[in-house]
C-alpha cells in the first residue's frame, strides 16, 4: 500500500513539472494542419515531417495554420586537433538549420538551430569512419528536428496564449 501511494505521488510530481518522454510532443489543436517547405531533396525536411507526424500533425492542403519554411540546412566541420604526423585527428561537426515560421499568415523572423558533435578521424580506417560520420550526421538531423519541433510548440503555445 505504501509503495503504491509513493509511486502515484512520484508520477503526479513528474506530470506536474511538465516531464515528457523524449520525442513525445503534442501540437496545440489549432495548429495540427502544418505545411513544410524546403529546398528540393532536403533530408532534414523528411526527418522533420516524420517528427511532425509523430506529434499528431497532418500535412495541410491549401490554407495551413502553420508553415515551417526550411531556409537552409548545412554541415560544416572545423579542425579540433592534429596528430603527431600533422594529419587531422579530430573534427567538430556543426549542423546548422535556418528556418522561418508562418503562423496564421504572419511571417516570423529567420531563426537558426545548431547541433555540434566531435568526430575522430583515422585515415587507416577510412571506410568505417565514413560510415560513422554518416550515422553521426543522421543523428544530428534528428536532434535538430527535435529542437525545431520544441521551439515551434513553444512559439505556437505562446501565440495561442497571447491571442
Amino acid at each position: 500500500m505504501r509503495n503504491g501511494v509513493l509511486a502515484i505521488l512520484l508520477v503526479l510530481m513528474l506530470q506536474g513539472c511538465g516531464f515528457q518522454l523524449r520525442g513525445s510532443y503534442d501540437l496545440p489543436a489549432a495548429f495540427q494542419q502544418v505545411a513544410v517547405t524546403a529546398p528540393k531533396f532536403s533530408e532534414f525536411a523528411d526527418v522533420l515531417k516524420l517528427q511532425l507526424e509523430q506529434a499528431g500533425a497532418q500535412h495541410a492542403g491549401a490554407q495551413p495554420s502553420l508553415t515551417i519554411d526550411i531556409v537552409s540546412d548545412r554541415l560544416d566541420r572545423r579542425t579540433l586537433s592534429l596528430s603527431s604526423s600533422g594529419q587531422v585527428a579530430e573534427y567538430e561537426l556543426i549542423y546548422t538549420v535556418q528556418y522561418q515560421l508562418e503562423l496564421n499568415g504572419q511571417l516570423g523572423e529567420v531563426n537558426q538551430i545548431e547541433v555540434f558533435r566531435d568526430y575522430q578521424d583515422d585515415p587507416n580506417f577510412a571506410l568505417a569512419k565514413t560510415r560513422e560520420r554518416e550515422l553521426l550526421v543522421a543523428e544530428m538531423r534528428m536532434e535538430a528536428a527535435r529542437m525545431l519541433l520544441q521551439r515551434v510548440i513553444q512559439q505556437v503555445s505562446q501565440t495561442a496564449t497571447d491571442a
